[in-house]
């Protein structure tokens, strides 16, 4: 699909099992998403976004991973004094960079019980390849001390497992991530989805677990209306009733792995014939 961006967001591992669950949809009502310009991927999107670009296993094969039985995988939860943190950190930041400064902080200052290490192991069991694929793919993080925002790729020279680990080290949950000699938090801080790094593509189609933004992050919607604003066709997919339902609470449980993932192949019919339009219009 020549000029067109997929962005996969932030949402934990429910909200990977979703978009996993969605793609699939989208590809069995005839839009394979997996053949596109670019994968930008943030945090769980990225974990999804590697594997697709990978072209290891097929959306059928990803699919039904996500119904295995997932004990002995890791879950995480914040606590209550990291949620009250975060609370701090909407009411008093102005913008992404400031938020995600103060989430560096809670980062670094919590023992998350994980080394970095087993932590990179984990990611590392997720990807089909622990090389960077030869399909176009950005993998987002966030500077823990300054709070920019990094996108990683194949000409960088950060190995892949590095910047997927660095994407998805949740503040407080998990430990900072190390790459480049620089220290990294999740790459959903800076936005849930980071759509705006689709600028420039004609078509860009956003599948983001996460809706909302907040007073100093934008919204995957807010992303997309600007993208729109400047000519592209955009399409935004978020998780409908059925599947924040299938979520839970605690997006990081794997327990609601499987929900997650049909929900998600049940939402994808609602959204097929529009996906088409904007990828092939």
């Amino acid at each position: 699909m020549t000029e067109t961006a997929l962005v996969l967001g932030a949402g934990g591992v429910t909200g990977g099992a979703w978009e996993t669950g969605i793609l699939h949809g989208l590809a069995e009502a005839g839009t394979d998403l997996t053949t596109v310009s670019l994968i930008i991927g943030s945090s769980a999107g990225a974990v999804v976004g590697a594997q697709l670009a990978s072209g290891a296993l097929g959306l059928p094969e990803l699919y039904e991973l996500q119904l295995e039985d997932p004990r002995g995988m890791a879950g995480g939860r914040l606590g209550v004094a990291a949620l009250l943190r975060y609370t701090g950190a909407v009411l008093t930041a102005r913008t992404p960079e400031a938020y995600g400064r103060k989430l560096g902080r809670v980062a670094r200052r919590t023992r998350t019980g994980v080394t970095p290490e087993a932590r990179r192991a984990a990611i590392a069991d997720r990807l089909p390849s622990s090389d960077w694929p030869e399909r176009p793919l950005l993998v987002t993080a966030v500077d823990a001390v300054t709070g920019d925002l990094h996108a990683f790729g194949k000409d960088g020279g950060t190995p892949l497992v590095d910047a997927v680990a660095a994407s998805c080290a949740v503040p407080g949950v998990w430990p900072v991530a190390t790459a480049g000699g620089r220290s990294w938090i999740d790459g959903g801080v800076y936005s849930p989805a980071n759509a705006h790094l689709a600028e420039g593509y004609r078509s860009v189609v956003v599948i983001a677990p996460t809706a909302s933004g907040n007073k100093a992050i934008a919204s995957p919607r807010a992303q997309a209306a600007r993208l729109a604003a400047k000519g592209a066709r955009v399409e935004v997919i978020t998780p409908d009733r059925a599947a924040k339902r299938a979520f839970g609470r605690n997006l990081l449980d794997p327990g609601h792995r499987a929900a997650a993932a049909r929900a998600g192949l049940a939402q994808a019919a609602a959204h097929a014939d529009v996906v088409a339009a904007v990828v092939n219009g």
